[in-house]
């Protein structure tokens, strides 16, 4: 079994940043700080080891104040549109992870249906920006949020 300090021996090994995934509660979070991660992926795995975790949208806000700036918090599970990238960038993820969407172009269409997947989506983030009144990336943030 994984334990805390088996994150601190992999920290020790390496000078790549170590980032863990499947972070969806706060305290883990916190701990991922304390035993020196260099970033965490707030994570449920789609749903398919527990299908009563959180959506990952709803773990987000709580875990941004947990690490409190601390590490990097990326996202991975929900990204279906470019608004729903929009949404986790304005609670705070540093970056979006996208998995179904991908997948599913890939299936539809191969390679040319992941492109056309990744256009819509830029499409969309960069049509949600403008709607909000963002020139940047930079410029979300959670006042967006409501």
């Amino acid at each position: 079994t994984l334990a805390w300090r088996d994150v601190e021996w992999l920290c020790g090994l390496t000078t790549l940043p170590v980032l863990l995934k499947g972070i969806v509660h706060p305290d883990d979070a916190r701990l991922a700080v304390e035993h020196g991660a260099a970033g965490i992926i707030v994570s449920n795995h789609g749903g398919r080891q527990l299908d009563t975790a959180p959506a990952t949208i709803e773990a987000l806000p709580d875990i941004i104040e947990a690490v409190d700036g601390r590490i990097e918090v990326l996202i991975d599970g929900g990204i279906r549109r470019g608004t729903d990238a929009i949404k986790a960038l304005a609670y705070g993820a540093k970056a979006v992870a996208v998995g179904r969407p991908v997948l599913w172009g890939l299936a539809a269409g191969g390679q040319s249906g992941v492109e056309r997947v990744l256009e819509l989506l830029r499409s969309e983030v960069d049509l949600a920006m403008g709607l909000c009144g963002c020139a940047s990336v930079g410029e979300i943030d959670r006042s967006l949020i409501g």
